[in-house]
């Protein structure tokens, strides 16, 4: 079961009918103690098939439908979001570890991004008529997949297929195979909003059902994930140039800390920034840059203390954490092993990770002080953070660019020279001044540069990556008869060359 009164756990949703997936057995779990959340055979290759079969049926009526309805079964979609949010929230926090308090607004970003998608859907895809026989309009791209990350299981995923459906696409979603349940319930609600049988259909599977969704006869692919499966999703692509490959991966964000009014402020941002779900966002900070003086050994101890201090727990906890476990005791012990190697390399452990705790997923967050230390470029997808001083802010700012990556990036400081030079230094689709780097607005773009991604599949140009503009010049009649055509002869013209 999915949870008390809902339906039985299913893995394939194709043409509004759910049935049992006819591959091995998929289960997932409760990463704060290892409880089973969900359970059911998942989907085959032969599923992903039927599944697209069917989008590809339905779309073109669906396409023909006008906007108006198709923004009614959207609207309606909210409704059912939120009246079902505590469920949504609960199922949310149960398969990811989140708190309660955090999913709950996971649910609501979900609820919200249907009116932000409207919205943009008519600001970023007009039909514009730009003289008497020049116009511009655009067309959807038929069918698409979408591959959904663990972390944000309903809000990033949603994101991608709102806008669209909203475009007039069919979309076969494909989530991570550690939240089916929240996928599962996701796609009912969309279904019970009057979406017509094919238009989504759900695959829930591992990797090979990943690959058969894009090895199909898709239009265009998005994808959240990590850089490793984007580079992969690329390869299998690259003899099909015909399907839109949209990729949001992970960062090595870099987070600068230069001057501030209040310290304890500064502490709170740099904390949101590196350690709310568990640091499981793309958008986390990773590398904490501060100066070499007493102001920043001040920062330093004051975030110490701070951080020993929040509360790490299951998501039902009360008091309430602040975080909870990451996605599984597997990735729990990666970013263990990555500490190890950060404190072998010569880092010092300011605090965490804590002790192991088997099958489940807890990690303390932790603060290295890596100050001459050569940190790989790489993300580690979890609660740690690295701190290295810096003397001169033109320095720095190289500092915090040295990455492929290119997703986000932050700087706290009192100056706003000293934010203008950094924005212009610094390569990242995010940069935020004085809040935390996973702070993003659903009325921007957001994706990154470099290894970060290749597009903006989210946020508010999400729309732009779910159609394609079509410029027609357009007569009533043909009218040019009366033009010769240059180097028309009187005669006809024959012979040889």
């Amino acid at each position: 079961m999915i949870s008390e009164g809902h339906s039985e756990a299913s893995a394939v949703s194709i043409d509004g009918r759910w049935r049992q997936g006819k591959g091995p057995e998929l289960t997932s779990g409760n990463p704060a103690d290892g409880r089973t959340v969900w359970s059911a055979g998942q989907a085959t290759a032969g599923d992903v098939a039927d599944a697209l079969a069917s989008s590809r049926s339905a779309q073109p009526s669906w396409d023909h439908t006008p906007l108006n309805e198709r923004e009614a079964v959207l609207r309606r979609f909210e409704e059912l979001v939120n009246e079902n949010k505590e469920e949504f929230a609960v199922l949310i926090s149960s398969e990811t570890g989140k708190p309660l308090w955090e999913a709950a607004t996971e649910v609501a970003a979900v609820a919200g991004k249907v009116a932000l998608s409207i919205e943009a859907y008519k600001d970023r895809t007009p039909s514009v008529e730009f003289s008497e026989t020049a116009r511009l309009s655009h067309r959807p791209l038929g069918v698409m997949g979408v591959l959904g990350p663990f972390n944000f299981p309903a809000h990033l995923p949603n994101g991608q297929i709102v806008p669209a459906l909203l475009a007039g696409n069919a979309v076969v979603y494909k989530p991570s195979e550690l939240t089916p349940a929240v996928a599962q319930f996701h796609v009912d609600l969309l279904q019970k909003a009057g979406l017509p049988p094919g238009i989504l259909n759900l695959v829930i599977g591992g990797r090979d059902v990943g690959a058969a969704l894009v090895d199909g006869a898709v239009d265009g692919i998005a994808f959240t994930g990590s850089v490793a499966t984007g580079r992969a999703l690329h390869r299998a692509l690259a003899d099909r140039p015909n399907v839109l490959l949209a990729l949001e991966m992970g960062g090595n964000n870099p987070l600068v800390a230069s001057s501030w009014d209040d310290l304890g402020a500064a502490v709170n941002t740099i904390i949101r920034s590196a350690f709310l779900t568990a640091g499981q966002r793309c958008t986390c900070a990773r590398r904490l840059y501060i100066p070499s003086s007493v102001e920043g050994d001040d920062l330093l101890e004051a975030l110490v203390n701070t951080t020993m201090r929040l509360r790490v727990g299951a998501y039902d906890d009360n008091p309430p954490p602040f975080l909870g476990p990451v996605v599984s005791a597997a990735a729990a012990a990666s970013i263990r092993a990555s500490i190890t190697d950060l404190v072998a390399s010569g880092a010092t452990a300011l605090t965490g990770p804590g002790e192991p705790i088997p099958g489940t997923g807890f990690v303390r967050p932790t603060i290295l002080d890596a100050d001459h230390v050569a940190i790989p470029d790489e993300e580690i997808f979890g609660p740690v953070l690295t701190v290295q001083r810096f003397e001169h802010l033109h320095e720095v700012f190289g500092r915090a660019t040295a990455t492929d990556f290119g997703l986000a990036a932050g700087l706290l400081s009192t100056s706003a020279e000293e934010f203008q030079e950094f924005q212009q230094t610094v390569r990242a689709g995010v940069i935020n001044w004085n809040t935390p780097t996973t702070g993003a607005s659903g009325r921007l773009p957001f994706g990154g540069v470099g290894a970060s991604g290749n597009h903006r599949p989210a946020g508010w140009t999400a729309a732009d990556f779910c159609s394609y503009p079509v410029a027609m010049v357009t007569y009533a009649s043909v009218t040019d008869s009366d033009s010769p055509l240059p180097g028309l002869a009187n005669e006809i013209q024959g012979g040889a060359l």
